[in-house]
């Protein structure tokens, strides 16, 4: 008898391990005990009933290497999050992050080692295009998430070979209807010149404003392309003076923004009405050229501005700001790119608690199932939306101008969406 109920313990308890390994995927399970019933089979590498590891990849260093800022509003949100609220769904989050120089090839390096090393539950945030064309093949052929990379780059959205790969911020064919739109409005003859970066990112946002600016008057006089490895874009600037457009769309990231706003402030005889794409309109890249240089200055944004006092009383403003100084004492709560990164953040826990399976297809499944998500770091009227056939989370954005010493907002938010109809292709 005692023999009996020894077996029957010992077959139920294999049982239950059977049952648990069968959720790892591949034998990868790292001992989660919750993907059971419609999630069993689907793969918990990286994830338990208490943690949850994430890895990230930036250029902390290199000529992009401004956008080191981001992981630190993010690791702020996540300490935060696992100190006060006990984790996502109890689980508390472990962020890793990788150095890649804005290179692609040591991207594909430090994606196989987060991945394959360091065993991480999905890939959340690479930046740029150029790192993140080289790694998504990659994280599709490992079935692993790539969430919310940090890049504009229309095909993550309308591209339908990665399904585990989807982007965040409005796609830069979006950010360009709205500058055209702009233009058609105030300088419905504009005649542009245009300093881009040659790679995805720069042609992807230089092709949607040609085509948004089609069948009207604002022509291109004079486009200047320059590459990531160059020392400077001064001698394109003054090649685009010569051209005597009367508006300049400034396509560059935050080094080469600086360096082509501040030599817009020199030339003489050309005073442009001057457009900064999104991702180089931080003020750490403004105030290097010196506020009095940078006077009217267009972009556009969708997430609030620390420094812009309408948000001084703003419950998640304050919450930041607080949080920032407590789990980031080191980081500058002003700086933009830190409440970027407490936004993306915040929209992966949200993400995170909608998923059915805590599994990486349950996470893949959520990311492309957001209604209307709310996310208060974002401005009010910007919200995430996804389905299987929408693949761009945010596509509303708003027109900023630069006065004093920061951005002020003006004009209603854009919902592309609405504006223009759905981004395909």
């Amino acid at each position: 008898m005692r023999s009996s109920r020894f077996g029957g313990t010992a077959a139920a308890v294999l049982l239950v391990a059977t049952a648990a390994a069968s959720c790892g995927g591949r034998g990868e399970d790292d001992g989660a005990t919750t993907a059971s019933g419609a999630c069993k089979g689907q793969q918990t590498t990286g994830i338990t009933d208490k943690t949850l590891k994430l890895g990230g990849i930036y250029p902390l260093s290199g000529p992009a290497s401004a956008y080191g800022d981001i992981p630190k509003g993010i690791k702020a949100y996540f300490d935060y999050v696992n100190a006060e609220q006990n984790g996502i769904g109890g689980r508390k989050v472990e962020f890793v992050v990788r150095d890649d120089g804005y290179q692609p090839p040591k991207a594909v390096e430090e994606a196989r080692r987060l991945v394959e090393q360091e065993r991480v539950f999905a890939l959340f945030q690479t930046l740029g295009t150029p790192s993140t064309t080289a790694t998504w093949d990659y994280a599709g052929q490992r079935k692993v998430p790539q969430v919310f990379v940090a890049t504009g780059a229309s095909k993550w959205g309308s591209d339908t070979k990665h399904p585990w790969t989807i982007g965040w911020q409005p796609n830069y064919v979006s950010e360009a209807r709205v500058y055209a739109q702009f233009l058609k409005t105030e300088k419905p003859n504009a005649k542009v010149a245009v300093l881009y970066q040659n790679d995805d990112f720069g042609k992807d946002l230089l092709g949607g404003f040609k085509k948004a600016i089609q069948g009207g008057q604002i022509t291109i006089a004079q486009e200047q392309s320059y590459e990531v490895s160059d020392p400077s874009v001064e001698p394109q600037m003054r090649n685009l003076a010569g051209s005597k457009a009367d508006v300049f769309l400034n396509i560059t990231t935050p080094k080469f923004g600086s360096q082509a706003l501040a030599a817009d402030a020199k030339l003489t005889g050309w005073n442009p009405l001057h457009i900064v794409n999104n991702v180089a309109s931080s003020v750490t890249v403004l105030r290097p050229v010196g506020f009095k240089n940078v006077q009217n200055v267009v972009s556009a944004t969708y997430y609030k501005d620390p420094i812009d006092p309408q948000w001084k009383d703003d419950s998640e403003m304050k919450l930041y700001t607080a949080k920032m100084k407590q789990y980031a004492p080191g980081a500058d709560p002003s700086v933009p790119y830190h409440a970027f990164g407490w936004a993306v953040a915040s929209s992966f826990h949200k993400t995170m608690q909608a998923a059915k399976c805590p599994t990486r297809e349950g996470l893949r499944d959520a990311m492309r199932n957001l209604n209307n998500v709310q996310i208060p770091m974002l401005l009010p009227g910007v919200t995430m939306t996804t389905d299987k056939d929408d693949g761009f989370p945010i596509e509303s954005m708003q027109l900023m101008r630069f006065k004093g010493e920061r951005w002020e907002l003006f004009g209603e938010v854009i919902d592309t969406r609405k504006a223009f109809g759905p981004l395909t292709g």
